[in-house]
């Protein structure tokens, strides 16, 4: 019987270096086999057409305010509108005890019609006279005497008429109307009360709130810098646009003010100046006093170029920059500066032009300087893209 056969140590060696080689080769990672760039997706930047607004703090103002003081002295006789509601113009409000001034009325038409028969007689001796004076029955100096005695009752007659309407006016003034149309407040004083002519206290205030102003506030380096675009020609101003007007809740009120003027001169404690806008209020849902908030259209600026706010960061020092994909697809780093935010975008002053592309995904996996395949925001994955993505590995059996 043989004895069995053994390998010889060589024969292990030239096996085990085999085996060797062909696990490394199986297990070479695939990062070693080449990187690709990184993808990550951008926004094209494109000129267009922008309207610039801004939201500016207010209050509502009355447009118009009445308040109600007597002009004669006297009881309260009655009181004729409900506190609260709403008076017309003319409407009655206070009617003043008038006895006193309905006789001085009487008294001054009677005083009228005593001159006025004073006249007629003056009037008759006047002409009667003159047809004497003609056949020298009487004298010239009667006559005169009678042409005279008839212009003293022609004064007497035109002073008794303006005493009749002052007294009408003084009687009239009783009875206390309104001067405006609007919402009456409170009264001050109740029936019974004694009021005096032109009284310091008003007996109640009318306000028209239909329409309402907004008195708003702004910064003047805002308007400085407003008018020089205007005047470098970047800026196009337009008064007439509507402003949006902002409740105390943040809910835009369903109809649009227009402005009307702003003021001349700056306060120097704050620093800023006022501007009023017109504002329809027919169902009274804007009252004086309100804090609201307007989004005022300053002008229409041509060309403007917005960037995405989650393309624009800021460093640690604060400065403003932006990522974006240079000509030879590679990362760069952009200085940029930009002045208000509208909607979700940057205003962008400087540092970007037209065309640039700025990477708003995927910037956690980048650096200056790294090649990124981009893919605009919006498009498509790209089918490089996905077959770049690694394939699963094939599982492996053993003999």
């Amino acid at each position: 019987m043989s004895s069995p056969r053994f390998a010889t140590p060589k024969a292990f060696l030239v096996v085990a270096t085999a085996v060797g080689t062909l696990t490394a080769c199986g297990d070479k990672p695939p990062a070693q086999q080449g990187m690709g760039a990184v993808p990550v997706t951008v926004v094209t930047l494109q000129p267009t057409a922008v309207t610039l607004t801004r939201e500016l703090p207010g209050r509502t103002t009355p447009f118009l305010i009445a308040e109600i003081r007597p002009q004669v002295d006297g009881i309260i006789e009655q009181r004729l509108f409900i506190e609260g509601g709403s008076v017309k113009a003319g409407q009655p409000l206070y009617q003043i005890d008038d006895a006193t001034y309905q006789a001085a009325y009487a008294s001054a038409k009677a005083t009228l019609a005593r001159a006025e028969a004073t006249l007629h007689s003056a009037r008759l001796n006047a002409r009667r006279s003159t047809d004497l004076v003609a056949i020298n029955a009487v004298s010239k100096q009667d006559d005169e005497n009678s042409a005279a005695a008839l212009q003293l009752a022609e004064a007497d007659v035109a002073a008794a008429k303006a005493a009749v309407r002052s007294a009408g006016v003084v009687l009239g003034d009783a009875r206390i109307s309104a001067p405006i149309s609007g919402r009456i407040g409170k009264s001050s004083v109740t029936q019974g009360a004694l009021v005096t002519a032109n009284q310091q206290q008003p007996l109640a205030i009318i306000q028209q709130l239909d329409p309402i102003y907004v008195d708003l506030t702004q910064a003047s380096a805002e308007w400085l810098e407003l008018q020089k675009a205007i005047a470098a020609g970047r800026v196009k101003s337009d008064l007439d646009l509507p402003v949006t007007i902002l409740l105390e809740d943040g809910t835009p009120y369903s109809r649009e003010g227009k402005l009307a003027f702003s003021e001349v001169s700056v306060d120097p404690t704050t620093g800023s100046f006022a501007l009023r806008v017109v504002v329809p209020n027919p169902d009274h849902i804007l009252l004086p006093g309100m804090y609201v908030r307007a989004l005022v259209r300053m002008g229409v600026r041509q060309d403007a170029l917005l960037a995405p706010q989650q393309g624009i960061l800021r460093d640690p020092r604060g400065h403003t920059n932006a990522m974006v994909v240079d000509k030879d697809g590679k990362v760069e780093v952009r200085a940029v500066r930009v002045s208000q935010a509208i909607g979700d975008q940057w205003l962008v002053e400087d540092g970007l032009a037209p065309g640039d592309r700025v990477i708003i995904e995927g910037l956690q996996k980048i650096q200056p300087g790294v090649p990124v395949q981009p893919t605009e925001a919006g498009a498509a994955l790209p089918a490089a893209a996905a077959a770049s993505a690694p394939a699963p590995a094939a599982a492996t059996t053993g003999q």
